[in-house]
């Protein structure tokens, strides 16, 4: 068996591990108010690193690319007029694309 493939079922297994923990969890403890506020907002974080990952890195190094970074800047206007998530993700695309045909690295 590769490195590789043992990779993928430790994975696998710390996966399966971590949802069997969420749901063993006894009910006083989700009920606490820090761990509620915990879970509220940590999915939140993670989402703005991911974001902040993909619009400012390039492999191993900060990169300042102006189609992605206005690719970003519709989709976070797009998000502030209401738009549905789907058209978000079409107008942030679109807009990095059109740069992209236009030239703009």
């Amino acid at each position: 068996m590769t490195a590789i493939w043992v990779a993928v079922l430790i994975t696998a297994a710390g996966c399966y591990a971590l949802k069997l923990t969420g749901l063993i969890v006894p009910r006083g403890v989700l009920d606490n108010p820090r761990v509620r506020r915990f879970a509220e907002l940590v999915p939140i974080a993670l989402l703005a690193a991911l974001v902040a990952v993909q619009a400012f890195g390039a492999g191993q190094s900060l990169s300042l690319d102006p189609a992605r970074l206005a690719g970003l800047g519709a989709a976070v206007a797009a998000l502030l007029l209401r738009a549905p998530f789907l058209v978000v993700i079409v107008v942030a695309a679109g807009t990095a694309a059109a740069l992209r045909a236009l030239g703009v690295a």
